[in-house]
C-alpha cells in the first residue's frame, strides 16, 4: 500500500475513486494507474537531482502507454528507448526527440535511420560491429550520429540474474577494457561524433553501493578520454533503482541522487538517468475478478481471469506481487494459489496467500505499474487487458481492452 492506493470503508481505491467501481464500469482483467503517483516519483527524482544540470529518461520498456509518455513529456522528461517502435510511441505522445537516448543490442538499419531522421539526444552503442553500421547508415543518410558508448563495468548489481545487465557475461554493452580504444575509433570516424558515457547495471537493484562502484568506473574512463581530448557532454548512469514489492528495503529516490551527485562532484558534464520501474512499479495495479475457487488435499486454488500473459513477471522471475481484496474482512481467509486459466502449469500469480475471499470477488495485484501491461501477449488468444488512469475522482480509459477478431485480423486463410 502507499498514498496512492489504500482502503476506504474496506473498500480499496485508487486515490478518490473505488476499484470496485472500476473494475465494474470496465470489466476484469484491468490495469489501474495513479497518476498523482506517477507525477510525484517524477517529481522527487527532479527535486533530488536540481543541484545540478540533469536529464530523466523515463525507460519507456516499463510502461510504453501513450497517456503515461505523454504525462511525463509534459513534466520535461527525456526518454530511453530500445526499439524504433518505441521512438514512434514517444514521438506520437508527444515527446521531444533531442531528448531521447537509443539503448539496446540490436538496433536495425532502418531503426538508425528513423532515429536519426527524427534528431535523437544518442545512440547508446554497445558494440564495434554496431558502431560501424551507424556510421555507415548516418553517411548514407548526409548526418552525422551523436554517440556514447554503453559501457560494461563487471559491477554486480545483486538483483535477479534475468534482470542484471552489468556483468563480463551480459550480452548487454562494451567490456570495460575495450572501451578506451573504440572510443578512439569513434573519435576518427567521419559519420559519428562522441557526447558521452553511458552504463546501465541492472534492474530492481536495491543497494546504493552496486551504483556508485559502477559510477566510479565510467568516471575513471571519462578522465581517460579527457586525457586524450575525447571531451563529453553527458554522463548517464542509467536506471534500475529498485521498488518494494514485499519486504525488499531500496533507497530512496533522494538517497540514490544524493550518492550519484557526490560522486560526480567537480565535473560540469550533464547528467542522465533512465528510471523506469521506480516512476511506473507502484504506481499501478491489476484488477483480476476471482471466477472458481477450487479446494483440495494439500492446495486451495483461486482461479482469476487474469493470466500469465496479463503479467509475465511472477512466471518469468518467480516475481512477489502483494495480492489485496478490493473489498476485505469479507470472508474466512485460507491459503491460495492464486492462478490464472492459462494452460500451462507455470501460470501462477501468487503462491500460498491468506485471502478471504469468494468467487466473484476482485483482487488487485500490487506494484504492477512496470513490466505488467508492457510484457503481457496474447497466449490462449487473450485479448490483452484495459488500462485505466485514474486522477484524482476522475477515470479516464487509455487503453480499450483487445478484441478477439483484433487478435487474428492480419492472418489470412490459403486455399
Amino acid at each position: 500500500m502507499n498514498d496512492y492506493f489504500g482502503y476506504r470503508e474496506n473498500t480499496l481505491h485508487a486515490e478518490q475513486v473505488s476499484l470496485q467501481q472500476i473494475a465494474l464500469q470496465f470489466g476484469t482483467p484491468c490495469y489501474v494507474y495513479s497518476r498523482a503517483a506517477l507525477e510525484s516519483a517524477y517529481r522527487a527524482f527532479g527535486q533530488a537531482l536540481a543541484p545540478r544540470d540533469h536529464l530523466i529518461c523515463y525507460a519507456v520498456k516499463a510502461n510504453p502507454n501513450l497517456a503515461i509518455l505523454n504525462l511525463f513529456a509534459r513534466m520535461g522528461a527525456g526518454f530511453d528507448i530500445v526499439s524504433g517502435g518505441e521512438l514512434q510511441r514517444v514521438l506520437a505522445a508527444g515527446g521531444a526527440a533531442e531528448k531521447v537516448v537509443f539503448s539496446g543490442v540490436g538496433k536495425r538499419a532502418d531503426e538508425m535511420r528513423l532515429a536519426l531522421q527524427a534528431g535523437i539526444l544518442c545512440f547508446n552503442v554497445e558494440s564495434a560491429a554496431e558502431m560501424e553500421q551507424l556510421d555507415r547508415v548516418a553517411g548514407e543518410m548526409g548526418k552525422i550520429a551523436p554517440v556514447s558508448l554503453r559501457v560494461n563495468p563487471d559491477v554486480d548489481a545483486k538483483t535477479h540474474p534475468y534482470i542484471s545487465t552489468g556483468l563480463k557475461q551480459s550480452k548487454f554493452g562494451i567490456a570495460y577494457d575495450q572501451a578506451l580504444p573504440l572510443y578512439r575509433r569513434a573519435a576518427g570516424m567521419a559519420h559519428l561524433r562522441v557526447t558521452g558515457i553511458d552504463c546501465h547495471i541492472g534492474s530492481q537493484i536495491t543497494e546504493v553501493s552496486p551504483f556508485i562502484a559502477a559510477a566510479e568506473k565510467v568516471l575513471a574512463l571519462a578522465d581517460q578520454l579527457a586525457a586524450e581530448n575525447i571531451v563529453l557532454e553527458h554522463i548517464d548512469l542509467g536506471g534500475g533503482l529498485g521498488i518494494r514489492y514485499d519486504n525488499e528495503s531500496p533507497p530512496a529516490i533522494a538517497d540514490y541522487a544524493h550518492a550519484l551527485l557526490v560522486a560526480l562532484r567537480g565535473r560540469s558534464a550533464k547528467l542522465i538517468v533512465e528510471p523506469g520501474r521506480i516512476l511506473a512499479g507502484n504506481a499501478g495495479v491489476l484488477l483480476t475478478r476471482i471466477e472458481y475457487l477450487k479446494h483440495g488435499e494439500e492446495k486451495n486454488f483461486a482461479i482469476v481471469d487474469a493470466a500469465m500473459n496479463d503479467l509475465m513477471r511472477p512466471a518469468l522471475y518467480d516475481a512477489f506481487h502483494a495480492i489485496q481484496p478490493v473489498q476485505k474482512n469479507r470472508h474466512r481467509a485460507r491459503h491460495y494459489e492464486v492462478v490464472g486459466p492459462v494452460c500451462e502449469s507455470g501460470d501462477f500469480l501468487g503462491h500460498a496467500r491468506e485471502l478471504g475471499i469468494a468467487a466473484g470477488d476482485v483482487l488487485a495485484l500490487m506494484s504492477a505499474g512496470a513490466y505488467g501491461m508492457s510484457m503481457s501477449s496474447n497466449y490462449n488468444t487473450r485479448p490483452r487487458a484495459a488500462e485505466v488512469m485514474v486522477d484524482g475522482e476522475s477515470v479516464h480509459l487509455i487503453r480499450a481492452r483487445e478484441t478477439v477478431a483484433q487478435l487474428y485480423a492480419g492472418e489470412k486463410i490459403i486455399g
